[in-house]
């Protein structure tokens, strides 16, 4: 049972659009799947840091307000730098994928990076998981089997943003967009501004 209420928790939070998706959407619109899934990586291994962290139960994180401080703000600072990126750039065809910034840049490191960052820089993720795993998940519950919730929740991140990828990066799909898809990476960047603006705020 704890465990169906931790896993039903975790997939609802999946379900709703924040920076990541909007971060895998324009990768998977503009460049090959190798990339994206990089980006998806580099996330995966973000939310693996935080679970990590909420497995061990180290609650006390929570109070370091220095910490939470940096990760706010160097959050917002990120989310509005790529926001800025998609918002300034200039309309091309969707097979003109040239590096013009690094959310273009034909690097699998580079783009796992990318999506690393997204995920570390987000305190709303290690809010999450230490939350998910305080509330849901009972002090007597061994490490063990805390450390089977923690990789269960490693490998749905990856899976569901590689699926979404995938998914987005599919030529009919593409095709379809045409040449909506400057607007959607527009819309991104909104997003994502948006995301950076609401970290400031609160």
């Amino acid at each position: 049972m704890e465990f169906f209420l931790l896993a039903s928790a975790h997939f609802m939070a999946l379900l709703s659009p924040g920076p990541d998706f909007f971060l895998i959407m324009q990768t998977s619109l503009r460049m090959p799947l190798c990339f994206s899934l990089a980006v998806c990586c580099g996330i995966a291994t973000a939310n693996g840091i935080y679970i990590t962290i909420a497995v061990l139960g180290l609650e006390t994180i929570r109070n370091m307000t220095t910490l939470m401080t940096l990760l706010r703000y160097g959050g917002s600072a990120y989310l509005l730098y790529l926001g800025f990126l998609l918002l300034r750039a200039q309309p091309r065809e969707i097979a003109d994928n040239a590096p013009v910034n690094i959310l273009l840049r034909k690097s699998l490191p580079g783009q796992f990076l990318v999506g690393l960052g997204s995920g570390l820089l987000n305190p709303k993720n290690i809010l999450f998981y230490l939350t998910l795993f305080t509330v849901m998940v009972s002090p007597a519950t061994s490490l063990g089997r805390r450390t089977l919730y923690g990789l269960w929740m490693v490998f749905l991140v990856m899976g569901w943003d590689m699926g979404l990828a995938a998914f987005l990066s599919g030529h009919d799909l593409q095709d379809r967009l045409g040449r909506w898809v400057y607007r959607l990476e527009k819309f991104a960047g909104l997003m994502l501004a948006f995301f950076g603006l609401t970290l400031i705020w609160k």
